[in-house]
């Protein structure tokens, strides 16, 4: 296996990647490989698909608007991070992105805006939340790039909810005084997060959540948080006690 260059570039690709493949890079690409890192013929790029792994590209030609790349051998496999599925009610443009790049880096498979009654954001871009985790995978040397889903209705997401799938329900109101404790007692399998919006969820939601039998509520401790904090909080207690930190 080739050795990896840390201080390469690093782009997401669409592209299938394999020794001898021609890539003719985008224009938006192309712009940043030839004007911001200013790559020149010769130089090595680092790419990756979210399939094939991570290879690295040799810079082949360099045009005014366009730069082909030359795949030449893998620098890593592709490995698959924990099945993890980060639920969240979606925020406001800046908050929402720093959320959605976090949950990037912190290795979860796929994002799912849910609607709650408390929700308050108007419209979700979801072209702007997959920017946001291509960046995220980029810039932090991530193989898997996130699934980003549609948004849904929490009742619609609990009434099709597959019982084998644990949700970790983030619940301000939990009377469990140890988050550890709790994730401790569940058995290792598919999981996901569940973070409500600012103002919590209201009654009626919670009871829909606390009645379903493959929720978990959790407490992330004594202080209030703000929703993106409270994403970080609780996806690294997940990764920690249940998630692939151990390995």
């Amino acid at each position: 296996m080739a050795t990896r260059n840390i201080n390469a570039p690093r782009l997401f690709v669409e592209a299938d990647l394999a020794a001898g493949a021609s890539l003719a890079c985008g224009a938006e690409q192309s712009h940043y490989l030839s004007h911001v890192v200013r790559k020149q013929a010769g130089d090595d790029i680092l790419v990756f698909n979210g399939r094939d792994g991570e290879w690295r590209a040799e810079v082949v030609a360099v045009a005014r608007r366009s730069v082909t790349l030359a795949v030449r051998e893998r620098t890593r496999p592709q490995v698959e991070g924990p099945d993890l599925r980060y639920l969240f009610a979606p925020l406001k443009r800046a908050r929402l992105d720093y959320m959605v790049q976090k949950a990037t880096e912190l290795g979860v498979a796929a994002l799912q805006p849910v609607i709650t009654r408390r929700t308050q954001a108007d419209r979700v871009n979801l072209k702007r939340m997959r920017a946001n985790v291509v960046e995220a995978a980029e810039q932090c040397g991530i193989l898997r790039i996130p699934a980003v889903h549609e948004p849904e209705k929490l009742d619609t997401v609990l009434a099709v909810w597959q019982s084998e799938r644990r949700l970790i329900f983030c619940d301000e109101a939990a009377t469990g005084a140890d988050p550890v404790a709790a994730l401790n007692a569940l058995t290792p399998g598919p999981l996901a997060v569940l973070i409500g919006p600012e103002g919590g969820f209201d009654r009626e939601e919670r009871e829909l959540l606390l009645a379903n039998p493959s929720v978990t509520a959790i407490s992330l401790g004594p202080r209030v948080m703000r929703a993106d904090t409270a994403a970080v909080a609780a996806l690294a207690l997940v990764n920690a006690v249940l998630g692939d930190w151990q390995s």
